[in-house]
């Protein structure tokens, strides 16, 4: 177990689109045990999750307004997008916040839900705790198909 690898795992949970459902998977190809693997990367979504539950409003000011007018027009676009993605599951709150973030699709996750929660004006506790739950229950999801398809990444 090397402490590179168990880096690697913790700061790729962290990064948007990657996030901990693949960095679990990536832990366990390189070797790591298949419970430390899902324990850093549940540990890193989660920080993640926290970090982003904080900092969104300094995020959208910044991405809304930058004179980087390439930053801005891409993040113009990320926010339509992920206003039509979560409109569906936004209107239930807590329960659709942490639905959007734990289906496993592109476009969803703890990211994008950080800013659908903000643009759609969710409480910092309710947003909080959607991405934590949400975060985590997409490792557990993941390593539950990796479980149940008895480690097909041969680990």
């Amino acid at each position: 177990m090397a402490p590179r690898d168990l880096a690697l795992v913790f700061l790729s949970s962290m990064a948007p689109s990657f996030e901990g459902r693949y960095a679990l998977l990536a832990g366990i190809a390189l070797g790591l045990d298949p419970l430390v693997s899902f324990a850093i990367a549940s540990l890193g979504v989660s920080l993640v999750a926290v970090v982003l539950a904080l900092i969104m409003p300094l995020i959208d000011s910044w991405a809304s307004h930058t004179s980087l007018v390439v930053v801005r027009g891409l993040y113009q676009m990320i926010v339509l997008r992920a206003r039509r993605k979560a409109g569906k599951y936004i209107r239930y709150g807590l329960p659709g916040l942490i639905a959007f973030v734990a289906v496993p699709l592109p476009g969803t996750g703890v990211w994008t839900g950080a800013l659908v929660a903000f643009l759609f004006g969710l409480p910092r506790r309710t947003t909080l705790a959607g991405l934590v739950a949400g975060g985590l229950l997409s490792n557990l999801v993941t390593f539950s198909l990796y479980l149940a398809t008895g480690g097909v990444l041969g680990a």
